[in-house]
């Protein structure tokens, strides 16, 4: 605009001094420079205005003002700059008001020597003041300082820009908000669902003073110990045998401190030296030692050691359980010793139990118990006469083995169960039990079970075979656990007998049974299944197809250790016939593993009337979080599972409704040192 300011002012010189170059020339040099210095001056003077007023975030120069700058800075030397700038400090709001009246755009930006930017605005009052005034205008080389006006479409292209652009800017923030939130309230949740009370806060290089866990001092040695596992081994790789030796003293010094300890009561007082000592040398070997990828190669493959090492002992400890559940005490061992030894001593005029005519009486109340543990037995029939309401009408039928029979009767004969009748007999005497007529005692004597039972080679290592070994259990081997599939033969003049496990207790009266209607049934049992377990498909193969065409693997399953049989439906349906069936379908052991609950569900299915489950609460051998309650209201309760009441590995919670029932002052008791403890 100056420019073309300049030649017209120069031809009107020319004229009024016809020939004159030199003055002509002056003419010319001032014409140019003025407007210049004019906006020069007042772009350095507003530049120096917004070295105050104007924030980091308005420093933001148009493309075209920043070229014009760069050229009218290229024009000139940082003196000549300096002088304008001085000469024009006073010009004041005179700019501002010369853009105003001329409908210019004070957007644009001049920097000055101290490269500050003027901004939008630092010139209009407000943001939105310069988003409502008159847009920049181009300068047209033909104008005569008057500003033309945009075309309106572009105009109005722009301003549809500029709202998208604001738009799409808020969508941005929103979404950044929603995010924000998004993980600010999955955090607190998180937080929630942990116990600060429980984890704490502690270092593994210093003890916390807050810390008020009572386990914080055991913690932090134990990871002491890890960090300096890992420096102990970089020191070993870096050649450093002067602090791999400090690591090593200092390791083996806590590791003597822990011991076996789990609470921080359990240390020694000299324990916080240790944990002093650790710390200074654990932060000598991070400044020496520490390198990132190396402590986590190191604590990565720690890691991966003692996960290997949990599998195995989880492994061993599944092992171990098993084979504890399989032996028997000292005590109840020396207990059954000494009553044979002394049984057999007895005059045969003195072995017979009394009342011996109830034994057939079908208007009485019968017991079928099958046991070879003395002590388990004794609490079964105590504590059903105990809780009986005319003990005189039941009946108890034991059988055991020959190795306990003597054992048995001598116990009995001793402890007589009040005015209840007993009798034991020998299952080994039951000559129409034979291989012949039993498909289950073939192929117990089969070689093929006595290979997979007996054979050396077979897997039965702490580290392996845990998952079959309780499948190999010797109770297995032994028919009284079969005989539960013979009663009618055992027992041929009763209508009803009540079927009872040697590791359940009778808390109530169980007379209310044999009123129960079995509406045809055979079989009068509590179910076990819940949403997803116990039920069929968890105990039998059904991949074979004979179980998948018979059976549904979601028909729900149900407990031995109380069972109410129907005897006379049982032979109408012959159910010994339907077990036979089965037994020798699955004489390779691809229907079921061995045991007595999946033959007893596939014979029993569709023959069992479903009881309430108050009758029988089972899994005080397993389960530590019944319901009390439960417990206490139940008529019987079950100890199935590897933790028998008997058994050192008992919970200790619910050992006792064992054990009331037991006199540990009996003189046999104390001889074979059997104690309430034990």
């Amino acid at each position: 605009m100056a420019s073309k300011r300049g030649p017209s002012n120069a031809g009107a010189h020319r004229n009024r001094a016809s020939g004159s170059r030199f003055p002509l020339a002056i003419l010319i040099f001032f014409a140019l420079l003025v407007p210049l210095i004019f906006f020069v001056g007042r772009g350095l003077h507003i530049s120096d205005h917004s070295d105050i007023t104007s924030s980091p975030g308005e420093k933001n120069l148009d493309w075209r003002q920043r070229l014009a700058l760069q050229h009218v800075k290229s024009l000139f030397s940082k003196e000549v700059i300096d002088v304008i700038s001085a000469s024009t400090n006073d010009m004041g709001p005179l700019s501002l008001d010369f853009f105003r009246k001329n409908n210019l755009s004070a957007s644009w930006k001049v920097i000055g020597a101290n490269n500050s930017v003027v901004t939008d605005s630092q010139i209009n009052l407000t943001a939105v003041d310069a988003r409502q005034e008159t847009p920049r205008v181009k300068v047209d080389d033909s104008s005569d300082d008057h500003a033309q006006p945009l075309d309106p479409a572009k105009l109005a292209r722009r301003q549809l820009r500029e709202k998208r652009r604001e738009k799409r800017a808020n969508e941005l923030i929103q979404q950044d908000d929603e995010s924000v939130v998004r993980l600010e309230t999955a955090a607190i949740e998180r937080s929630k669902s942990v116990d600060s009370a429980v984890l704490g806060k502690y270092s593994i290089w210093r003890k916390e003073n807050e810390n008020e866990n009572s386990d914080s001092a055991v913690r932090l040695i134990r990871d002491q110990i890890i960090m300096a596992r890992v420096y102990l081994s970089i020191a070993k790789m870096k050649n450093k045998p002067d602090l791999f030796q400090r690591l090593q003293t200092r390791l083996k010094e806590s590791q003597r401190a822990v011991g076996e300890a789990t609470a921080d009561a359990d240390l020694s007082q000299s324990a916080l030296e240790k944990i002093k000592a650790m710390g200074q040398v654990l932060s000598k070997a991070r400044e020496q030692l520490y390198d990132c990828n190396l402590v986590t190669g190191k604590l990565r493959a720690m890691l991966q050691t003692a996960d290997e090492q949990v599998r195995s002992l989880k492994k061993q400890s599944t092992f171990l359980s098993q084979l504890a559940a399989k032996t028997i005490p000292n005590g109840i061992h020396c207990l059954s010793m000494r009553l044979t030894i002394d049984y057999y001593l007895l005059p045969l005029e003195k072995r017979k139990f009394p009342r011996s005519e109830n034994l057939e009486n079908p208007n009485l109340y019968h017991y079928a118990l099958f046991s070879d543990n003395v002590l388990a037995a004794s609490v079964v029939v105590n504590s059903t006469v105990i809780n009986a309401k005319d003990p005189s009408k039941h009946v108890f039928h034991l059988v055991t083995d020959k190795l306990n029979f003597g054992a048995m009767n001598m116990w009995f004969l001793l402890n007589p169960p009040g005015k209840a009748t007993i009798h034991v007999e020998n299952v080994d005497e039951f000559k129409w039990l034979n291989s012949s007529y039993s498909p289950v005692l073939r192929q117990l004597e089969s070689a093929a079970m006595k290979n997979y039972y007996f054979k050396a080679d077979h897997t039965t290592t702490l580290s392996s075979g845990a998952s079959n070994l309780k499948y190999r259990n010797p109770k297995y081997l032994s028919m009284l656990n079969h005989l539960r599939f013979y009663l009618p033969q055992v027992y041929p003049k009763l209508d009803k007998i009540l079927f009872l496990d040697d590791d359940i207790v009778v808390q109530k009266d169980l007379t209310g049974l044999w009123a129960v209607d079995l509406h045809g049934k055979v079989n009068g049992a509590v179910e076990t299944c819940g949403e997803s377990f116990h039920r069929f498909d968890k105990y039998l193969n059904f991949s074979n197809p004979h179980i998948a065409r018979n059976f549904d693997p979601n028909a729900c399953g149900w407990a031995y250790g109380m069972n109410m049989f129907d005897l006379k439906e049982w032979k109408k349906k012959d159910i010994t016939g339907i077990y036979h069936k089965w037994q020798n379908m699955n004489e390779d052991r691809t229907l079921w593993k061995l045991g007595t609950l999946p033959p007893g569900l596939i014979t029993f299915y569709g023959l069992t009337h479903p009881l309430q489950k108050s009758w029988h609460v089972l899994g005080l051998g397993y389960n530590p979080s019944l319901d009390r309650v439960e417990i206490d209201n139940a008529a019987v309760v079950h100890y199935n599972g590897n933790m028998k009441p008997w058994l050192e590995l008992a919970m200790t919670k619910y050992r006792g409704y064992w054990t009331k029932y037991i006199k540990f002052d009996h003189p046999y008791l104390r001889s074979c040192k059997l104690s309430q403890r034990t």
